[in-house]
This record gives C-alpha cells, structure tokens and sequence, in this order.
C-alpha cells in the first residue's frame, strides 16, 4: 500500500507504453481490452487512495529517497484524491464510447489517452511546481495529438490555435518558475508556503510578479476571461470521447490556482496574502457572462455544451474568490457534478449528430433521429442537470455555492450572476431539447441504432448526477473536510512535507 500514491500515474504510463510495443501494437481489439482493463484499475486503485488519504491522513511518496523539499514528492490529501478519481471515472465513459468506433478514426488512440491521464493525475498528485509544469507538459502533447486524432480542416485548424496559445502558456510558466525559483530557492508547494512570508519589502514584488504570472498561466488552462476564446472552438472540433474527456481540462487550471494561490498565497502569506482576488472577482463574474451569452447565441449543441463549460469555470471561480472553506467546499461539489454533466452532454450531443445526418447537431430542421427516445431521455436528464433543476446534483451545487455567499455585497454580485446564468442555460437547453427532437422532417432511413457500448458510456456518466444527490451528505462531508485541509495550514503533514519527516 505503500506505493498506492504512484500508482494512478504508473498504470496509464505503463499502458501507454505497453500498447505501444508488440503484440498489443498489431490488433485495435487488444488495444481495447488493454485500455478498458487498465482504466478499471485505475478507477479502483484511485478509489483505494481516496479511503486511504480520507481514513489514514494524507498521503507522502518520496520519489528516489529523496527528501523534500529537495526531492520529487507526490501528495495524496483529500483534495488531490477526488480529483484523481474523478480523472479516472470520466476517463472510463469516455474510453467506453471511443471503443464502440471513434478509437478506430487514426493512430495510436488509446496509448494518447493514457498518456493524458497521466498528465492529469500526476498535476493533481505533485507537491512540487516544478513538476506541475512538468505533468502539464505531458498531458499537453497528449492533447495536441488527440484533438487532431482523425484529421479534417475544423480539427487543424483549431488545434493550431490551442497550441500556439499553450506555448505561449508554457513560456510563461517557466519565466514565472524562475522568478520564484530565484527569490524563495526552492519549488517545492509546501516550503514555498513557509518562505513567501518571510521575504523583505524588495523581494515581495518579484514573487508577487511571479505569483500573478502563474495565475495567467492558470487561468488560460482554465479557460477564465479574457483567455477563454481558445475553448468553444477547440473542443466543439474534437471527436466526442476526446471532448468529453477534456471537461477535465479546465479542472486542471482551476484546481491549479486553489492550490497555489491558497497554499502558497493564502492567508498566511503575510504582505502577499490574497494576491489574485482583486483579479479573481471581476474576472470570475465576466467570465460568467461571457459564458452564458455564448450558451444562447451557440448554434450547435456541441458549442452550446462547450460555452457551458465557460459558464461552469465562472461559477467555480466565483466559490474560489469568495476565500473560505465554506465556499472552497462548494466548488468541489459543483466541480465534480459539472465535469461529469458536460462530459455526457458532449457525448449525446455526437449520438445525435450521427442521427440527422449532414444536419450534425446543430439547431436546425432535419430527419427524425433512430431511437430519439432513448436519446432524448438522456439529453433530458442532462438538460435537467446542467440548468441546476431540483433535486439532481446541479441544483445541490448551484444552491451550496450561493450559501457560502456572506455579506451583503457578496450576495449581491454571486446571486443575480449565477441564477441568470442558470436561466440562460434553461432557455437554451430548452432551445436545443425542442429543435434536435421536435422540429423534424421525414422518416430516419439512413442511420443506424447507436451503439449499446456508446449508450452503456452516457448510461454511466449520467448515473453520476443522481448518485451525487443521493450520497449528498456524504460527498458534502469530504468536500468540507478536504476544504477544510487545504485551508488549515497546522496541520502535522505540511511540516512532514517540507522537512521529510514522513516516507
């Protein structure tokens, strides 16, 4: 068990690599097995660290004996665990619906998709920035392959954008790194959290300066206003099990900036404490703007669920400004139900695109879909979700993170923002329920039933929402208690961490 903390990394590595060398190498079918196999592992194994981390206290693996903050550490607490096994469990649907076809449009899918979970999980997992850096790298080049994964005009030319944009993104990473690498002489999370409050008058404006470089750089993987224009784009060209897996994507940003700018930046960092929020509220609630106009003027289901994902990052980022547990508690909460909810719609949204045939999913007048009632029932669960409609998870979200408002000048700004959000995404679902399944001309001739392996996919994502409700209390339970973690810097394992008390 000692081991268990690498292990979400190590499985999909090692995957990829095997899938990459014979026998696996020769058959699409071994491919799958391989990859669906591995997955489940991973889905149990991520599942093991949570109750571990949760039962036992948070997790430290020393990678090489090397002592931190020196060494490469991996840190598995209650926060990093659940987004771990969250990567896990879309990275499963999504897996499922590639295998029914999708996986078959090009080369070397599935050792590209473990390649992205791996990057994933190892940003969740490191204690050390520099490593970050190193895992966003990884998932990157994954990404670049996969969203080109089967060619055409719409997919290179997004994919151009996306990494021109991430370049620039990783540049500014590295000339941040080196500005705190310079003033506080180590990159290690923990020991830099200890260091930034010490430094004199002088060297608190260059890590300021490096401080705010990082939330660039995090907020453009986030997708947070103005660096959001890359996103509706890019992931309404991606094939349906690639863009459905991407909704973790801008978690990765998010969690990226509660991390540091909590752990590092937080309360306790004297002079230099809260350094983003000044820049975290407007650009939080314009984000949120931004996102629900998009959701109505999209004309496509596809764009349409892409813009929700702008929306979802306003909302987040809105609990995460707020600076308290309460509201930290609340976003993991909404945090969770919206990857799962946008990643089955991503998904629906590709059934029904290969019902209507050149009418794709956008909002216009075409044949009738093949089994539209199995379809619709899913898109109306879906739909229910996302909008925040009681009692599914969406609205459990919607209203913890309206609660953990305080003040009278909070409420005032995260109330009316989020709820007119909300009924911008009301309209416009309503909009896309009505024309993909009402408005329609002619009998469906042409196309066949979707695939059970597809439907069994969006089956398990949506499954997700329902369970969240039900096993509400529980969930909100470990959500305050990680936000209580990640807020409360006391506690023994901080110390552990910058002084190799623990192996």
């Amino acid at each position: 068990m000692q081991h268990l903390p690498i292990l979400p990394i190590l499985l999909p590595m090692l995957a990829a690599v095997l899938m990459l060398l014979p026998p696996l190498s020769n058959s699409i079918t071994r491919h799958r097995t391989f990859a669906v196999l591995i997955m489940i592992s991973t889905v149990i194994v991520s599942a093991l660290l949570l109750l571990t981390s949760h039962q036992q206290g948070t997790q430290m693996y020393v990678l090489g004996g090397w002592q931190p903050p020196f060494g490469i550490v991996l840190v598995a607490d209650r926060l990093s665990t659940i987004m771990v096994l969250l990567t896990t469990l879309l990275g499963l649907g999504s897996q499922l619906y590639a295998c029914a076809g999708d996986d078959n449009d090009g080369m070397y899918f599935h050792p590209l998709f473990m390649f992205l979970i791996m990057g994933v999980n190892g940003a969740f997992l490191t204690g050390d920035i520099f490593n970050l850096f190193v895992f966003f790298e990884v998932l990157l080049i994954a990404s670049y392959a996969l969203l080109i994964h089967g060619g055409g005009k719409q997919k290179t030319k997004a994919n151009v954008h996306y990494v021109i944009l991430n370049l620039v993104g990783s540049s500014i990473f590295l000339f941040a790194l080196g500005i705190l690498y310079g003033i506080l002489g180590t990159l290690n999370i923990e020991d830099m959290a200890n260091k930034v409050r010490l430094l004199d008058v002088h060297e608190q404006s260059l890590a300021k300066t490096g401080g705010l470089l990082l939330l660039v750089v995090f907020g453009l993987k986030a997708a947070l206003l103005p660096l959001h224009f890359w996103l509706p784009r890019t992931y309404a060209a991606a094939s349906a099990p690639v863009a459905a897996l991407f909704a973790i994507m801008t978690k990765v940003g998010i969690y990226s900036i509660l991390r540091v700018h909590t752990t590092i930046f937080g309360e306790d960092a004297g002079a230099l404490a809260s350094i983003a929020a000044p820049w975290l509220w407007p650009l939080a609630i314009l984000t949120l703007i931004i996102g629900a106009i998009g959701v109505l003027a999209s004309p496509s289901l596809r764009m349409t669920t892409a813009n929700l994902v702008i929306v979802s990052v306003g909302t987040l980022m809105l609990a995460i400004a707020m600076e308290r547990e309460a509201a930290t508690s609340a976003a993991l909460y909404y945090l969770i139900h919206s990857t799962f909810i946008t990643g089955a719609l991503f998904l629906i949204a590709d059934l029904i695109s290969k019902q209507r045939g050149k009418a794709e999913d956008r909002y216009v007048t075409a044949r009738k879909l093949n089994n539209g009632r199995i379809i619709g029932i899913a898109f109306f669960i879906a739909a229910l979700t996302v909008v925040g409609m009681p009692p599914l998870s969406g609205f459990v979200g919607k209203v913890l993170i309206l609660q953990s408002a305080e003040g009278v000048a909070e409420i005032a700004w995260v109330w009316p923002v989020v709820l007119i959000a909300g009924l911008a995404s009301l309209v416009a679902m309503s909009r896309a329920g009505t024309t993909l399944f009402w408005r329609s001309s002619g009998e469906n001739t042409n196309s066949s039933p979707p695939p059970r392996l597809k439907l069994l996919a969006i089956a398990l994502l949506l499954s997700l929402s329902p369970l969240l409700t039900v096993f509400g209390g529980v969930l909100t339970d470990y959500t305050n208690q990680a936000a209580a973690q990640l807020h409360d810097r006391s506690q023994p394992v901080y110390s552990a961490l910058t002084k190799g008390d623990q192996q």
